[in-house]
């Protein structure tokens, strides 16, 4: 959701092809293309850290990273670099092959400045990549790597830029039941999802020419599966956060055309020792207080949400560290959604907590357009 963040990106992903599958191939060549994909079907086992890589038996598949940064002065940022592999047909050959779309964004915390970017590229032109192997994701110069029990992610823009070295604190959290992440009640509507919810991050961050010596927490999404999302589905909300005791919650929410939410909405709450228990729809609340419009999209999105766990005595307030965080993602996805850092206050089991977090919001500005 949401960072898969829903099916977290696929109908973004599937959105992004069909607007550029008149530059790459048929429709009829892409639907046969498609029918030799895998979906994400309950029984999947998990095996770390080959699942780190891509998985070319799947049609869709993203990494996603955002995090909490700080300098040397204490001045806070937030950042997402996320890379989307979709698979589509060669128009020449009739295989399958891969479009490769990155979104890159840091939140200026202090001066309340928001900078995105944007790359899109095609496997076989030596610009974007993802290897089955190892962790290894290149799009046009921006990059994951794995070295050792480490990340390495680098990005680089006209005013922004992140060379992180990120070290995972917990093990892998797999959401859903039984190695999939359910998002709509058709079979194989579901993806393989999990997170690395607790990464600690240092290196440098550049802003406006300036390189700063930066150190904070980063979260993780991975996702895999072949199946786009129903009609009925017009957008997501998506949740990632991380608490001062150490643990974590991720929660998505499936909202549909009559304004009800998907019974396949759920979440998943990490312990502090990395212990992982599925959550389901009814068990979570998550109430918005106000609404912010975008000047830019004219969409108009909840702020400052409450999320309550009534079980687990959890009642938290996610507040936007500012409202302006939106991407307008013309040159790749062209989807628009709110990505952006947000700070927690609240109690858990009757004691204050508090930490930061990330929640991404599609479907506010538009419904999605049709999918392939």
């Amino acid at each position: 959701m949401a960072k898969s963040h829903g099916l977290k990106q696929i109908s973004l992903f599937l959105t992004a092809c069909l607007a550029i599958s008149s530059l790459i191939a048929p429709a009829s060549v892409i639907a046969q293309a498609g029918g030799q994909y895998k979906k994400a079907m309950p029984g999947y086992k998990f095996s770390f850290p080959h699942d780190h890589s891509s998985h070319e038996e799947f049609k869709t598949e993203w990494w996603y990273y955002t995090g909490h940064l700080k300098d040397d002065e204490g001045k806070k940022y937030g950042y997402e670099l996320t890379f989307f592999r979709s698979g589509v047909a060669d128009a020449s050959s009739k295989k399958p092959t891969n479009v490769y779309l990155a979104h890159f964004a840091v939140s200026d915390i202090n001066n309340k400045k928001f900078h995105f970017f944007e790359k899109l590229t095609r496997s076989g032109l030596s610009l974007g990549s993802a290897s089955s192997d190892v962790l290894h994701i290149y799009n046009d110069g921006w990059r994951v790597d794995e070295a050792g029990n480490q990340m390495l992610l680098t990005a680089d823009a006209s005013k922004a830029g992140i060379k992180l070295a990120l070290t995972p604190k917990k093990p892998p959290a797999i959401h859903g039941k039984d190695g999939v992440s359910q998002k709509a009640s058709c079979v194989g509507c579901a993806s393989h999802y999990y997170s690395l919810t607790r990464l600690e991050t240092k290196g440098l961050l550049f802003l406006d020419g300036k390189a700063k010596r930066v150190s904070g927490t980063s979260w993780m999404d991975h996702e895999f599966g072949s199946n786009q999302l129903t009609e009925e589905q017009i957008g997501w909300d998506w949740y990632s956060l991380q608490l001062d005791d150490n643990s974590e919650l991720m929660l998505y929410i499936m909202r549909r055309r009559d304004g009800s939410l998907d019974k396949n909405s759920s979440g998943t709450l990490v312990s502090a020792d990395g212990k992982v228990e599925h959550l389901s729809l009814s068990q979570f609340k998550i109430r918005s207080k106000s609404k912010w419009k975008s000047l830019a999209s004219k969409g108009e999105y909840p702020q400052d949400w409450e999320v309550e766990i009534p079980e687990k005595q959890i009642k938290l307030l996610v507040k936007a560290d500012f409202e302006n965080q939106e991407l307008v993602t013309k040159r790749s996805t062209d989807v628009t959604y709110w990505e952006g850092a947000a700070s927690i206050s609240g109690t858990k089991g009757g004691k204050p907590v508090s930490g930061e977090g990330y929640v991404e919001m599609t479907g506010y500005s538009e419904a999605f357009k049709k999918k392939i």
